[in-house]
């Protein structure tokens, strides 16, 4: 009945990712469409971030899916990783869009072109309407990923509603530098979100420690377990940045019986609980037994 239950819940959070996918894709094709229109490089810039953003929820909606499939021999950790590949792919679509936005925005700094103006007010309003609908969608969510994933909608509903103050401030004051101004801080909030992004995705690419705070306090736990004399060799990485690994030798201070050796196996798995390890591999060996990695 729980695996009924737990199918079910995976199916409704696999819907409601999608449902916010094709929504924020179609709006982003109609917000490319509309920038051009209006020649508003506002509206462009929010359509790179928009775009951003449907590549996640897109990514995010497959990687669901594909969290259903068992590990294979090719992929012997699972799927997970995947999903560090999709981040690499969106930094660089994200990166090549915000160039070509700067690119045709700081132009329009020296010589301002005034956009049309009723036609931003429509799509402003429009698209705090779609990204309100969808953030609403996935609020209902309990998923990490669906709690990121809204979050990146509430600040696109964030990006629309400035969008919709400027067009409005335009429509009564002849300030047409506004545009430009709008799409350059976009932009820039972009880039710093991507660069961070990609940093930290290189980061997992390399397989460093999630966090080295956390790889002391392992390391700690272990050596003070009782019959425990040393700790080595302790790898810690991680799949996707939720879902880490880690490999260790324990050095055991005595000889142990079986029955000593599993309650020390089973001190070592209380002791690595919080630690959102999804891989686990502990080696125990004895003071005068040589170390087979050295």
């Amino acid at each position: 009945m729980s695996h009924d239950h737990h199918h079910h819940h995976h199916d409704m959070s696999s819907n409601r990712i999608g449902w916010a996918f094709f929504l924020n894709l179609g709006f982003t094709i109609i917000e490319f469409i509309g920038g051009v229109l209006t020649n508003s490089t506002a509206i462009l810039a929010d359509a790179v971030h928009d775009l951003g953003d449907s590549l996640s929820i897109g990514l995010a909606w497959l990687l669901n899916k594909f969290s259903k499939r068992d590990p294979s021999r090719t992929f012997t950790y699972g799927y997970q990783r995947l999903s560090l590949v999709g981040a690499f792919i969106n930094a660089v679509i994200l990166i090549a869009g915000s160039v070509w936005v700067l690119y045709t925005a700081i132009p329009r700094l020296l010589d301002p072109v005034m956009p049309v103006v009723e036609g931003m007010i429509g799509l402003a309003v429009f698209g705090v309407a779609v990204n309100g609908y969808a953030a609403f969608k996935l609020s209902a969510g309990e998923t990490l990923n669906e709690r990121v994933l809204n979050w990146h909608l509430i600040e696109d509903v964030l990006g629309w509603v400035a969008v919709l103050i400027v067009s409005v401030v335009l429509y009564f004051v002849d300030w047409p530098i506004l545009d430009p101004l709008l799409s350059i801080g976009f932009t820039l909030f972009i880039l710093l979100n991507v660069i961070r992004t990609l940093a930290s995705t290189v980061k997992l690419f390399v397989q460093a420690a999630p966090s080295e705070e956390a790889y002391i306090a392992i390391q700690e736990k272990l050596i003070k377990l009782d019959d425990v004399q040393d700790a080595h060799h302790i790898h810690f990485w991680s799949l996707d940045g939720e879902r880490h690994v880690l490999t260790a030798h324990i050095v055991v201070a005595r000889e142990l019986t079986a029955e000593q050796r599993g309650k020390l196996k089973l001190n070592i798995s209380d002791a690595l609980q919080g630690f959102n390890l999804a891989h686990t591999t502990i080696e125990l060996e004895y003071p005068d037994e040589p170390c087979r990695d050295h």
